[in-house]
């Protein structure tokens, strides 16, 4: 019997999609009890569940062979199994929900649905040029959290005269000496204008109240002034929306080890995020007393959960899409003119003494 099961076993390990194999498996699992073979039966099955059994809602694996179509019997038959082999080996279901994390996002999906929200993202900027909206936008979170990704999704497919960037470096000497939110005023969006904050003034709420860059009264007075400053901008006509973006320790960890090993993004690391490293909870604790200060009724923080990057973009997306409603304002096709007579008369200048890039890849 533990043959036939250790060649079942094999079998499934091949071709995981064949229900009758995972039934033979299934079946047989009390003969193999308080054997030697239960414990190859344990490792089995927690690699099986690891290698090809990740299996999304829309009911796929991805396996080392790409990913496939599985049966929903086969599933449900491997699913009760591991309980089963994991529940002998004395892993509780408490300790197993501790390491499991909810699963990537289908790259298919995930790349289908960004095309579609990115076309409702052009609908949305007619819109707002048409009616002369103006709308602020900014994003902040811990270091690696993904703004800067985030940011890009959102600007590529938009016309880049009516949208613009901020991300505002350390304040020069002057600018420590002005209003603290002055030079976030320069930045302000015009009618039609959207503008994109990389980071916004709450940077005095997080980063320089964590690294000790400000003082406690210059941090106690930001706290009170800025949801007047918010509500100045509001009752002015711009729409101001806010978002938290929170990235837990272990994959802003991940994130930092990748930057650090890659030298074309070894660039997004620097001094601070290093030192950021080290004070976690000082930045919770900053984060959370940040809210409970400016999450206003006027301007309410937005938050949301950033480990998965492909979930955090399109869900951030959606939301712009929603706090703004929009009508599709884009004009109809356009019928081009005829083109005019060629002039004929026209004789190119040599090309001799001009500075012609040379076409390095005319032969691939």
């Amino acid at each position: 019997m533990v043959r036939d099961v250790g060649r079942a076993c094999l079998m499934l390990w091949i071709f995981p999609s064949v229900p009758s194999i995972t039934q033979i498996v299934f079946n047989h699992r009390e003969s193999c009890a308080n054997t030697p073979f239960l414990c190859v039966l344990r490792v089995f099955v927690v690699k099986l569940d690891l290698a090809h059994l990740n299996v999304n809602r829309n009911g796929y694996t991805t396996g080392g062979r790409g990913i496939r179509k599985i049966q929903g019997k086969s599933v449900m038959l491997v699913d009760n199994l591991r309980e089963i082999v994991l529940s002998e080996a004395g892993m509780s279901k408490k300790k197993r929900d501790v390491s499991e994390k909810p699963r990537r996002l289908n790259k298919k999906f995930y790349e289908k649905e960004l095309v579609r929200l990115q076309f409702e993202l052009v609908k949305w900027q007619y819109w707002v040029k048409q009616q002369d909206m103006r709308v602020m936008i900014t994003f902040d979170g811990r270091d690696a959290a993904g703004k800067g990704g985030t940011i890009k999704r959102i600007m590529a497919p938009l016309q880049p005269r009516d949208i613009r960037l901020v991300a505002l470096g350390k304040p020069s000497d002057r600018e420590q000496t002005q209003w603290y939110f002055q030079r976030y005023v320069s930045h302000l969006p015009a009618a039609g204008e959207i503008v994109l904050f990389d980071r916004s003034w709450y940077n005095r709420a997080t980063v320089e109240r964590v690294m000790g860059f400000c003082s406690d009264r210059e941090y106690w007075n930001f706290l009170r002034d800025a949801p007047m400053f918010e509500r100045m901008l509001i009752n002015d006509g711009i729409i101001l929306l806010k978002y938290w973006l929170s990235v837990d320790d272990e994959e802003q960890e991940r994130r930092f080890q990748e930057r650090a090993a890659n030298p074309m993004r070894r660039w997004k690391l620097s001094p601070i995020d290093l030192e950021s490293r080290n004070r976690w909870v000082a930045y919770s604790k900053a984060k959370d007393l940040m809210i409970e200060h400016t999450d206003i009724p006027e301007s309410r923080w937005r938050q949301i959960n950033s480990n998965d990057k492909r979930r955090l973009r399109l869900n951030i997306i959606r939301n712009i899409l929603e706090a703004v409603p929009y009508e599709n304002v884009i004009p109809g096709p356009m019928k081009l003119p005829d083109l005019p007579s060629r002039h004929f008369d026209y004789e190119r200048p040599p090309r001799d003494y001009q500075y012609i890039i040379t076409d390095r890849y005319a032969n691939m």
